[in-house]
C-alpha cells in the first residue's frame, strides 16, 4: 500500500484519511447494526412515501412536491452516511482514499444541507396556506414549489461545491491524515492541513449560518405568524384543523434540528463521542422517522394511502 505523500502543483496531500470514530466505548457493534435497521426501514418508508405521492394524483399539489423532495434528499442522505459509516466500523476498512473521502464529504454535506432547506421550503407552504389562505393557490403553485426547489439545490450544490474546492487546494503534511469523526468532515479535515486554510475555515463559519441559521430562523418566523393567525380564529374546529396541518411538520422540523443545533452550540464542550453519536443519529433518525410522521399525522396522505390499498386489494390491476 502506498501511503506517500503526492506533491501536485505545490500542493501536499496524503493518499489516505484515517476516519477515527469512536473510541473507548465497548460494545459499538451493536450501535451500527441498529443504524443498519434503521437505513433498511428510512429506504423502505420513503420509497413508499413517494411511490404514493406518484401514483395518487390528488397529492399532485404544491406540497407534496417538496415532501416528495424531502423523502429524495432523506434517502440520498442516509445513503451517503450508512453503508459507509458501516463499512469503516463494522469491516475495519477505516482508512479511505484522498478523492473518495472529498466524494463523501461532498454528498453528505450537499444532502443534508437540501434536508434543512426544504425544511424551510416546508414551513413557507403552512405560512401561507394558513396565513393567507385566499391566495395560497396564487403564490403556491406547482411552477412556483419547483422554482423555489430548484433555487434551494442550486444554493447548497454551490455552498458545498465552494467547500469542496477550498479541502482540494489544502496541504496535508501527514502521510495519514486523521479525521476524528465518522466521516470525511469538513471540519476536521480543514482543520488538519498544515497550510493556510482561511478560506475553509470561512466556509465552515458561514455554511452553518446559511445552510441551518437562516432556515431556522425562517421557520420560528413562519410559526410565529401561524400562531398569531390562529389566535384570531374564533371556531375550535377550523383552529384544531389548522394546528393539526403543522404539527407533522414541526415534528419533522424538531427531530431534525436540536441535536445538530445542539452539538453546533456547544462544540467546544461536547467530547467527539458525544458529537459523533449526535451527528449520526441526526444523519439517520430523521429520515426513518419523516414518512412514519407524514403518514400517521397528515389526513389527506392517510385517505390517499386507505384508497390506493383498497384499489389493489379489490380492484388489483389484470395481469
Amino acid at each position: 500500500m502506498n501511503l506517500d505523500l503526492t506533491e501536485n502543483r505545490n500542493i501536499s496531500i496524503p493518499s489516505y484519511f484515517y476516519i477515527s470514530g469512536f473510541s473507548g466505548i465497548p460494545h459499538m457493534r451493536y450501535y451500527y447494526i441498529f443504524l443498519f435497521f434503521v437505513y433498511i426501514i428510512s429506504l423502505l418508508g420513503n420509497s413508499c412515501l413517494m411511490l404514493v405521492i406518484i401514483m395518487d394524483r390528488n397529492l399532485h399539489i404544491p406540497k407534496y412536491i417538496a415532501v416528495f423532495n424531502l423523502s429524495l434528499t432523506d434517502i440520498c442522505e442516509s445513503t451517503a452516511v450508512i453503508p459507509q459509516l458501516l463499512d469503516m466500523f463494522l469491516f475495519g476498512n477505516q482508512l479511505i482514499p484522498y478523492g473518495l473521502c472529498l466524494c463523501n464529504m461532498f454528498s453528505v454535506f450537499v444532502f443534508t444541507s437540501a434536508q434543512s432547506l426544504t425544511l424551510a421550503v416546508l414551513s413557507f407552504d403552512r405560512l401561507v396556506a394558513i396565513c393567507l389562505p385566499l391566495r395560497y393557490h396564487m403564490i403556491v403553485t406547482h411552477r412556483s414549489m419547483l422554482v423555489i426547489i430548484g433555487v434551494m439545490w442550486a444554493v447548497a450544490l454551490l455552498i458545498v461545491i465552494m467547500a469542496t474546492v477550498f479541502i482540494s487546494r489544502l496541504s496535508f503534511c501527514r502521510v495519514i491524515v486523521i479525521i476524528n469523526s465518522f466521516y470525511c468532515d469538513h471540519g476536521p479535515l480543514y482543520r488538519s492541513a498544515c497550510s493556510s486554510n482561511v478560506p475553509s475555515s470561512v466556509i465552515a463559519n458561514l455554511s452553518p449560518i446559511l445552510i441551518l441559521g437562516f432556515p431556522a430562523f425562517f421557520i420560528i418566523f413562519s410559526y410565529m405568524c401561524i400562531a398569531l393567525t390562529l389566535f384570531r380564529i374564533t371556531t375550535p374546529q377550523d383552529r384544531k384543523r389548522a394546528t393539526k396541518t403543522c404539527t407533522a411538520h414541526l415534528i419533522v422540523v424538531a427531530i431534525f434540528y436540536v441535536p445538530i443545533t445542539f452539538t453546533y452550540a456547544l462544540f467546544s464542550i461536547v467530547n467527539t463521542n458525544t458529537r459523533i453519536i449526535n451527528l449520526s443519529l441526526t444523519s439517520a433518525l430523521p429520515p426513518m422517522l419523516n414518512p412514519i410522521i407524514y403518514t400517521f399525522k397528515t389526513e389527506e396522505f392517510i385517505i390517499s394511502l386507505k384508497k390506493l390499498f383498497k384499489q389493489r386489494i379489490i380492484f388489483p390491476s389484470p395481469k
